[in-house]
């Protein structure tokens, strides 16, 4: 009996999250957003937030974006994952 997994659908335009996370810089926060702000019109006072781990070494960044077609997330995907500062993506 084989099952057929396809990957959850999502319907756009539709507000979506993401999460970077890299070294803590001075200036990370900046890089991830500017990169979103290059491939989004608009994101919002309070669309975004940052977290330090419990050691302090690593930084996450959270976006909340509106975002018109999968293109332009695997756009925006593609955008962060080249940056040499961003370790990983969620």
């Amino acid at each position: 009996m084989s099952e057929n997994k396809t990957e959850p659908k999502m319907e756009f335009p539709c507000d979506f999250a993401i999460k970077a996370m890299g070294p803590t810089s001075d200036d990370f926060d900046s890089i991830v957003v500017g990169i979103i702000r290059q491939l989004v019109d608009d994101i919002k006072e309070g669309a975004v937030s940052t977290k330090q781990s419990s050691g302090g070494k690593f930084t996450s960044v959270t976006v909340d974006f509106h975002v018109e077609s999968k293109q332009q997330l695997d756009t925006i995907y593609k955008a962060l994952s080249d940056h040499k500062q961003v370790k990983y993506i969620l």
